[in-house]
């Protein structure tokens, strides 16, 4: 029986290693060819290496399916550019990118340099802009396509030192929307998954006390082949009526989450003052703040990644 993702091409950002290691090769075995994209940086984008997109590439080509590796760095619009362009000089077509490439550089919001922060956006947020920019023309050209970005419950609900990380990361969300709608005309989708999983990406989560073992054992067991199925559908034929959606995969559980929309409205007809603001509309609101904390709470017992 032919795999769900028969004779596509898939665009695989950051899989040489944890979880777009594991996309790629899930999105083989479906029947896609697969362009490997990792420049090989350590987790705060220094350095670089080949071995790990050449060797998820070579691992796809030893099990009878077809891949190429690409090194390109996604916050450079030029090399972003060469991933489109070598998926399609080695393949034909592109039909799917997934805009899995990250960094982190994390620290408490006022020790933040402005490196730290330039340099994660540029990767987290910029490079998901230039590499579905690259893709456009030949999604629009051929009137289909499947963007799939991965954003982060830092970015959806927020977390302790990671500035930059939940900005870019919410700034992804935004991102996916606006293309979704841009793109629904030419029968182009975009989706957002936030995953929870243990990777490369999770594994610098202290672990010194009783509760923070707890913690990164439960999240151990979150393993990173469990997000693999929904990109496979998200970027198949079989989802062309699902897109600006932000899902979420926590081991063999998948969510959908709610998008910010007005839960409580008061209107004066004179016009506001502070003081007015201060004495009838906060404590007429402040049940609405206490509900929309305990959201993130009873949804997410565990702590967010």
């Amino acid at each position: 029986m032919a795999g769900i993702l028969e004779g596509k091409v898939v665009a695989i950002t950051g899989a040489g290693r944890g979880i777009g290691r594991e996309l790629a090769l899930y999105c083989a075995a479906e029947g896609a060819a697969i362009l490997v994209n990792d420049p090989g940086v350590a987790q705060a984008g220094d350095g670089g290496d080949a071995a790990p997109a050449q060797q998820t590439a070579d691992d796809i080509i030893a099990a009878g399916g077809r891949a190429a590796a690409n090194f390109g760095n996604v916050a450079d619009p030029g090399e972003a550019a060469s991933i489109v362009e070598d998926a399609v000089q080695r393949f034909g077509r592109i039909d799917a990118v997934v805009n899995n490439a990250g960094i982190l550089r994390d620290t408490i919001w006022h020790k933040m340099s402005y490196e730290d922060w330039k340099s994660v956006i540029e990767v987290n947020l910029t490079g998901v802009f230039n590499v579905s920019k690259a893709a456009t023309p030949y999604f629009r050209e051929q009137q289909s396509g499947s963007f799939i970005h991965f954003t982060s419950t830092s970015g959806l609900i927020g977390n302790l030192g990671q500035a930059n990380y939940s900005a870019a990361k919410l700034g992804v969300v935004a991102l996916s929307q606006s293309i979704a709608l841009d793109m629904a005309r030419v029968g182009v989708r975009s989706n957002c998954i936030a995953p929870f999983a243990w990777s490369r990406m999770t594994s610098s989560i202290p672990a010194d006390t009783p509760a923070q073992q707890e913690r990164v054992k439960r999240l151990q067991e979150m393993s990173a082949d469990k997000i693999a199925p929904l990109v496979a559908f998200l970027a198949s034929d079989r989802a062309h009526d699902v897109s600006n959606q932000i899902f979420s995969v926590r081991k063999n559980e998948i969510l959908l989450f709610s998008k910010p929309r007005p839960i409580r409205s008061m209107t004066k007809c004179e016009g506001w003052t502070a003081e007015a603001i201060a004495d009838e509309l906060i404590p007429a609101f402040r049940p609405a703040f206490a509900r929309a904390d305990e959201v993130s709470a009873d949804v997410f017992p565990y702590d967010p990644i």
